[in-house]
């Protein structure tokens, strides 16, 4: 029986999600469950409560919620950085650059 390679069948999946008109819904997403997940994670190994943590970024406990929230997308640029500081970990943002195929 013979296999037969393919290569390059196709288009990527960031192309799919485009072609659906639904990239930028599934990249915020995205990086909202990993902003979410980091500052969980921070919660839990270093014994904090969410009421702590709203005390640290001067916020309501509520908030807290809704930056856990991973279907909440809506975050700004300032409650990235307070996160960020929080948990330890310098926030990037980059636009990169788009490489014709």
């Amino acid at each position: 029986m013979e296999t037969e390679i393919h290569n390059c069948i196709g288009s990527s999946f960031d192309d799919f999600l485009k072609e659906e008109g639904i990239y930028e819904e599934c990249e915020a997403t995205a990086i909202k469950r990993v902003i979410a997940w980091q500052l969980q994670n921070y919660m839990e190994t270093s014994h904090v409560t969410k009421t702590e943590i709203a005390k640290m970024m001067g916020t309501s406990r509520s908030f807290v919620d809704k930056i856990l929230d991973t279907k909440n997308t809506s975050i700004t640029l300032a409650t990235i950085l307070k996160v960020g500081k929080i948990v330890g970990k310098p926030v990037r943002l980059d636009f990169g650059e788009i490489y014709a195929a």
